[in-house]
């Protein structure tokens, strides 16, 4: 067992470099948890941070934290919100004001002896064949270590030690992933209700602009171009592969105290001309609030996390491109482009004439809060870099982790925000108005576990590695693991995971996962939740099994958790648009044969009694009625709809459709068994 190096906050300099036990690149919520946990198990820890702050995004201006179900939160990420909320009174959990996360991470970092540097950039590093040795800083100091974190969410330290990564979307067809690649949206118009009693201006009914395009609006000027971030069509198929990701923005903390407010500024750079689809989305929709252009979400103390939602926000479509892999210049190129356009948008809506007077009034009631980010004009320190590169490790996570093969043996945290993608880009459809490319509906996932192995390069290419943020994820998957209360609790697996490999001379692949699970669920992490023992697994039932998740939908399905469903979710047409809905489940038959057909659903008084079912076989087609008020009968989970003849060379396709239906029509899992 090798002897660790102890330390607290100064570092010995040896040969002109500093040497420690863990050396993390990036001090952002995923960075310090990794760096609390080690130094708490004796390690010397340096956390090497390239900008001025400390925190990333929950110091740097998301306040209103996305955590999907609180109970899969525990270990690091808990105690650090715990702490927060308990620093200033009357402060909401998971709510707290910036600054005071700020302090909360500074005071933990200081408890546990963590050294921090900050305002230095990764340079260069060395390496002795799998294994980095040192890391130098853009100010010449170089630091050598045993183990070492990347734990930006540029993935910077990942990409100089030659690890495998991607940047982009991959196709529908490279991990089976339904929602993968290109994906053009529809127009959808809605309107829901929504009040805030305790912000009056928000509060109303109108159209609603979480995803997708709600009306159609004019891609062209008068010359016939696209207007300012609107691109022309790719061409793409639907479910390709491209180079681009979700928009980044600010995640603004705002308020409408008249004794801390600040104008929102205007930029430098202002150029009205960005803000015409703004302006047509605003003429479109007459009377459109504030709160409607923005998600406006209260926090603590009278402050408000301002996001984007919808077709025209704070997002940034396709801005961001060059950024993953971006050079130092091109970085602060696009990033100061983000303080340009969105500060812009603000001043343009508070001051432009042709906005109605009534939404520049809105407008101007809302500013910047004081006493945030006093040092930076009291802009949020950090652009909310939704997707950077995505590491291809040991096991890469993927949409079907997410919400079918949720159990993980090596499972280190949990994971459960719904499958989120911001827009990718606007594009201009074939009848000349614009359309929301890549933002598709919000897409449950079940609360799941996130595999160790996710977290580690593959061995031949890097040892002493653990990526905590830009871990091994498809995009699909990535839309739900992009929370920072998940990336604390990657982060607090990989701060004991690299002091295990120091202690027993491993590689970070080859330690005892085990016994790295046993020493997280006695800090209180958590990897696993006692109801999912009670779920039915499609993974674990005999035969060939598809849920609802994996099938193609046709229309506009509900999920619900209704009932004892396959893999803890079902679908259901919400009994409107009959004729227009369907489910399509399509399985590769391994050999020639005769096979038991089955479904599941969830049933209920008001279930249809004629959902029409149709198996494509070998000899053709048949269509079964299900009467779905009836309590299914095989093991009471499925229903058999007979015995058909399959062949290899073609797959097994059952639709289940709402067609002509007498009532709600659900879908959950299609089982074929051999006889």
């Amino acid at each position: 067992m090798r002897t660790l190096i102890f330390s607290l906050l100064t570092l010995t300099p040896l040969l002109g470099a500093q040497e420690t036990d863990l050396v993390i690149y990036g001090g952002t919520p995923a960075g310090i948890s990794a760096g609390v946990t080690a130094a708490r198990e004796g390690a010397s820890v340096v956390i090497i941070e390239p900008t001025k702050w400390i925190g990333g995004m929950v110091t740097g201006g998301l306040s209103r934290t996305d955590k999907g179900k609180e109970q899969t939160i525990g270990g690091f990420p808990r105690e650090f919100f715990t702490r927060a909320a308990a620093a200033k009174p009357d402060t909401v959990m998971w709510y707290a004001e910036p600054k005071v996360n700020l302090a909360t991470y500074q005071e933990m970092l200081k408890e546990a002896g963590v050294k921090v540097i900050t305002a230095q950039s990764l340079k260069s590093i060395t390496q002795d064949g799998t294994r980095i040795t040192s890391l130098t800083t853009s100010d010449g100091s170089t630091y050598k270590g045993k183990m070492f974190v990347d734990a930006t969410y540029e993935g910077d330290l990942m990409a100089a030690a030659k690890v495998s990564y991607i940047v982009g979307r991959e196709s529908r067809a490279q991990y089976g992933e339904p929602l993968a690649g290109y994906y053009p949206m529809p127009i959808r118009p809605r309107t829901v209700e929504v009040m805030e009693s305790d912000c009056p201006s928000i509060g109303g009914t109108g159209p609603a602009y979480v995803h997708g395009t709600p009306i159609a609006i004019p891609a062209l000027d008068d010359a016939g171009k696209p207007i300012f971030g609107v691109y022309e069509d790719p061409k793409l198929e639907p479910g390709s592969a491209d180079h681009r990701t979700q928009a980044y923005n600010f995640r603004l903390c705002v308020t409408q105290r008249p004794d801390i407010m600040i104008p929102f500024p205007k930029p430098a750079n202002y150029e009205p001309h960005k803000y015409e689809l703004l302006l047509r989305l605003i003429k479109a929709f007459p009377g459109i609030r504030f709160g409607r252009i923005f998600h406006i979400g209260s926090t603590s103390h009278g402050k408000f996390d301002l996001n984007a939602q919808g077709l025209f926000s704070t997002d940034y479509p396709g801005a961001n491109t060059e950024y993953p892999d971006g050079d130092a210049a091109t970085r602060a190129r696009i990033w100061q482009d983000h303080v340009d356009f969105i500060q812009g948008m603000l001043w343009f809506l508070g001051h432009d004439e042709r906005v109605p007077q009534t939404l520049r009034d809105q407008a101007n009631s809302w500013g910047l809060c004081k006493d945030e980010f006093a040092d930076n004009n009291h802009w949020p320190y950090a652009l909310y870099i939704r997707e950077g590169r995505r590491m291809i490790g040991e096991y890469v996570m993927i949409q079907g982790d997410l919400q079918n093969d949720i159990f993980k043996d090596d499972s280190i945290a949990m994971g459960s925000f719904l499958i989120d993608c911001h827009i990718v880009q606007r594009i201009v459809a074939e009848d000349g108005t614009v359309r929301d490319e890549g933002s598709f509906p919000d897409d449950p996932a079940m609360a799941y576990q996130i595999a160790y192995r996710s977290l580690t390069p593959k061995r031949s290419e890097c040892e002493n590695l653990l990526v905590p943020v830009c871990l091994s994820a498809s995009h699909i998957a990535y839309c739900s693991l992009r929370m920072e209360p998940v990336y604390m609790a990657m982060g607090h697996a990989s701060g004991l995971a690299a002091v295990m490999a120091i202690q027993s001379g491993s590689s970070v692949q080859t330690i005892d996962v085990p016994a790295l699970r046993e020493k997280l669920k006695k800090q209180k992490a958590v990897i696993e939740l006692t109801e999912m023992a009670n779920l039915i697994r499609s993974s674990k039932l005999p035969g060939l099994v598809m849920d609802d998740k994996a099938a193609e939908l046709i229309g506009d399905w509900s999920s619900s958790n209704y009932g004892a469903p396959v893999d803890a979710t079902s679908r259901h047409d919400k009994n409107t648009d009959k004729g227009e809905k369907s489910i399509i489940y399509r399985l590769q038959i391994p050999a020639d044969g005769s096979y038991e057909v089955r479904v599941s659903y969830a049933h209920a008084p008001n279930r249809a009694t004629n959902v029409p079912v149709t198996i494509q076989h070998a000899n053709g087609s048949e269509t079964v009625l299900v009467n779905q008020k009836k309590k299914p009968t095989v093991e009471k989970i499925f229903t058999s709809l007979g015995t058909f003849t399959f062949s290899a060379d073609k797959p097994a396709i059952i639709t289940i459709s709402n067609k002509d239906t007498d009532g709600i029509v659900g879908a959950d899992a299609v089982q074929l068994l051999n006889k």
